[in-house]
């Protein structure tokens, strides 16, 4: 049997990116899961749309459901849980992966863009978080994955790259240091109720389509890369199994553990050769 057979999953953010990759990863495990993002169809010049992405996850003999709704309308997100609950059943494992990030020096980021970056990044998880738990309770079993960021920690200044790109993800990181600390908290809360709460973030930059300003970076550093099936499999290995309370980078997770991380579809191991062959590629 699958890791994941039986299971409900709903995964935010998840029309492209690590969103439908750790999607296409579940429903390989023999999860029913739930695709969320702001809108069915196309999101300006991004590739990819939910619609298309439920669409891949079935082709794949998964099975998938598409749900819009735009996470920044306090009403729409209001019974998101309720709503995604309607497709396949209560929701076993929550993936809060939507995110904003607004690359703007912290001297001069406004409190518009913190307001907006926080709302997100920090109040959606709760929100979301909230409303799965006590269904969670009552069955006595949940996991909630809250992605978090290597930005949430100060680099190294005069970063590697470029001095200004140590800077301009000051406020971003600190939305999701706070989901760190929240994530901690809540682990140890309702631990007995039988809910692992933990975060994940990449270990280093995950070729994503609409992430050019780090794709750029990656270019000129192909080591800082990582492929999303890390993050992919990692998320796996936190929604599966019972480790609590965590704040998790995916590479370290994945190589203490000794997993071995595998294509999307679950077919293939790809071994040690992680490092992705072409910086232009986007899942």
């Amino acid at each position: 049997m699958k890791s994941l057979t039986g299971k409900t999953a709903l995964i935010s953010g998840a029309s492209r990116g690590i969103g439908l990759a750790i999607a296409r990863r579940f429903a390989a495990e023999g999860a029913s899961v739930v695709l969320c993002a702001s809108r069915l169809g196309a999101h300006g010049k991004l590739q990819g749309t939910l619609q298309e992405a439920a669409a891949l996850i079935q082709a794949q003999h998964g099975k998938a459901a598409a749900i819009a709704c735009d996470l920044r309308d306090p009403e729409a997100r209001a019974d998101l849980l309720a709503q995604a609950a309607q497709f396949f059943g209560p929701i076993d494992i929550l993936v809060n992966n939507a995110a904003a990030a607004d690359m703007t020096l912290p001297s001069a980021v406004t409190t518009a863009q913190r307001n907006f970056m926080y709302d997100l990044n920090v109040n959606v998880p709760i929100e979301l978080a909230q409303q799965a738990m006590p269904s969670m309770r009552e069955r006595g079993s949940g996991w909630i994955l809250n992605i978090s960021s290597h930005s949430c920690e100060q680099p190294i200044v005069p970063y590697r790259d470029s001095a200004i790109a140590a800077h301009v993800i000051t406020a971003y990181g600190a939305t999701k240091a706070a989901l760190n600390r929240y994530s901690s908290g809540l682990a140890h809360e309702v631990a007995e109720h039988g809910i692992y709460v933990n975060t994940l973030a990449p270990e280093n930059i995950v070729l994503t389509s609409g992430a050019e300003y780090v794709r750029d970076i990656a270019r000129r550093n192909p080591d800082m890369a990582e492929p999303v099936e890390m993050m992919a499999e990692a998320a796996l290995a936190l929604c599966s199994g019972s480790i609590l309370g965590r704040i998790c980078y995916s590479r370290q997770l994945v190589h203490s553990m000794g997993i071995s991380v595998k294509s999307l579809d679950g077919q293939t191991i790809l071994g040690n050769a992680l490092l992705p062959a072409d910086l232009d590629a986007s899942v």
